[in-house]
């Protein structure tokens, strides 16, 4: 299964980073506290879809427990504004799927692996 042409897991995280970006560039007029929950569960539910799609799990549920839990962190521990929240959010997801996705594969026997099929 592809989602506009690209692997579902890439396409969850990145939708999970914009959101990130949409809340670190202001355009909401919400309290850091309500943007960093909203983006704390919507980084754990988008991550928890993307490691049902994906194998092994724990790579993928590692990067979702991680982002949300940063951007929690960052919001309830230490009152952080709301562009804070968002860039929190953003570099984690873009460092960790980077780094875990050599070590997941789609977990759809027919899903592409790789570049071209390889």
């Amino acid at each position: 299964m592809k989602i506009f042409g690209r692997e579902p897991v890439i396409v969850l995280n990145t939708l999970s980073a914009l959101l990130g970006l949409i809340v670190s560039l202001g355009i909401t007029s919400l309290s850091a506290e309500t943007a960093g929950a909203i983006v704390a569960a919507v980084s754990a539910i988008l991550g928890a879809i993307a490691a049902a799609m994906t194998r092994p799990v724990a790579p993928q549920a590692f990067t979702a427990v991680v982002a949300a839990g940063a951007v929690l962190i960052g919001t309830l521990g230490y009152n952080v504004d709301q562009s804070t929240v968002g860039a929190i959010n953003t570099a984690v997801l873009a460092a960790l799927t980077l780094l875990t996705r050599v070590q997941v594969t789609p977990s759809s026997p027919s899903a592409p692996t790789g570049p071209a099929g390889v």
